[in-house]
């Protein structure tokens, strides 16, 4: 701990030196304002000791309690008074004063020195902290909204298809505050390119924070600026994405990435075409026999966006049975975490929870179906919330 006293007695002074003294702190005694005015700045010290009659009156302490307000803000002062003397405290209250200790004629408050300022460091610490909370959550919640604006509202699925879709950032737990709402780098997208086809995608930018949240908006505005007919080629299609993010700035810094699965639905025909580029695989759920399977195999799974350039993608087709439902999400779900302590600690949520999450909600509607996705995931955490943000796409073909 960085101690600066200021002080109006040089034997008492020297007392506190050698009690204050230890190879764990950093002890500095002033007994003239010129002392004082050199010691007086910015980061230098944790905790600063004053008495209130330094260097000789109780008016010269206050003076130079307002420079030090002024040279040192955030940094605690302890002020010691004499019994006589608390009568001029309230002053220094109203300008910032929180700790003070009763200087005794024996000099056994000496004792109470340490404590003292120990208990004004670490409520300093826990103020700072709680500052920089609110700001971290006040900067998160901007990101956040950017983030927010680029997803999609109000689509009219096709006839004999429903769609719903939902985004949830991850959380923050801060001890002794309430969480905060990180922003990151997931993403979905659906809309209609062209009749009879559907484009449906859900990205994940590698990391959280306005780094990951920019490299989505920059793939969000690149896929927007692709023509209809583009959309049908899925691997041509991811290609081509991959190609202009590797020439992004924003993407390349610090070794980002995005992981995308994209797919073209014909609406018509009921067929899927599809593409993923590191993405986890999409599902399909037979609702008539209640079976789920992953869509593919980790073989037609391609790198990464934005990695390498000139990367070739594969492209698979799956037909869409009737009565069945297609489920497109990022890593959120899956690597839900128990919380500690708990017997099922360090398992994920995984692939297999996911499935049995869904196969339980044979008889649920779409909706009912998604809320219960993200529910069972959150419950799986204890309620510590899912420590990275979460996107799910639904789709259900009808019967006929």
């Amino acid at each position: 701990m960085r101690v600066l006293v200021a002080w109006d007695d040089p034997e008492q002074a020297d007392l506190l030196g050698l009690y204050l003294g230890n190879e764990a702190n950093e002890i500095k005694v002033c007994l003239t304002a010129e002392e004082f005015a050199i010691e007086n700045g910015p980061s230098k010290w944790d905790v600063v000791l004053m008495a209130l009659t330094f260097p000789k009156v109780a008016e010269d302490g206050y003076k130079y309690f307002q420079q030090q307000q002024e040279m040192m803000p955030g940094v605690p002062v302890v002020m010691a008074c004499r019994q006589t003397e608390m009568m001029s405290l309230p002053r220094f209250m109203a300008k910032g004063l929180r700790f003070y200790i009763v200087r005794d004629d024996n000099g056994d408050f000496i004792f109470l020195v340490m404590a003292t300022l120990d208990s004004a460091v670490q409520a300093a610490r826990a103020e700072e902290a709680k500052k920089l909370t609110a700001l971290l959550r006040d900067e998160m919640d901007g990101v956040r909204r950017m983030q927010e604006s680029i997803i999609p509202k109000g689509l009219v699925p096709p006839p004999g298809y429903a769609i719903t879709a939902r985004y949830e950032p991850a959380q923050m737990q801060v001890v002794g505050e309430m969480p905060v709402v990180m922003a990151g780098g997931d993403y979905y997208d659906l809309f209609l390119p062209e009749k009879n086809q559907l484009a449906l995608m859900v990205g994940d930018a590698s990391g959280h924070g306005l780094k990951a949240c920019m490299s989505i908006m920059a793939m969000h505005t690149l896929i927007r600026m692709f023509t209809g007919a583009r959309y049908r080629e899925t691997a041509r299609f991811v290609a081509e994405i991959n190609q202009r993010l590797c020439d992004n700035s924003i993407v390349q810094s610090g070794g980002g990435f995005i992981t995308l699965f994209y797919t073209a639905i014909d609406t018509v025909n009921h067929e899927m075409h599809w593409t993923s580029a590191g993405h986890p695989l999409a599902m399909m759920h037979n609702m008539k026999t209640n079976e789920v399977t992953n869509i593919g195999n980790d073989a037609e799974t391609g790198l990464p966006l934005g990695i390498y350039p000139d990367v070739e993608y594969n492209s698979s087709s799956v037909p869409i049975p009737p009565h069945s439902r297609i489920l497109i999400y990022s890593d959120g779900l899956t690597d839900a975490l128990p919380p500690q302590g708990s017997t099922e600690a360090g398992l994920a949520f995984g692939t297999q929870g996911l499935m049995n999450a869904l196969q339980s909600c044979r008889d649920r509607d779409l909706e009912k179906t998604l809320a219960h996705l993200f529910q069972t995931t959150s419950e799986y955490t204890g309620g510590l919330g899912r420590h990275d943000d979460t996107s799910v796409v639904l789709l259900e073909r009808f019967e006929g």
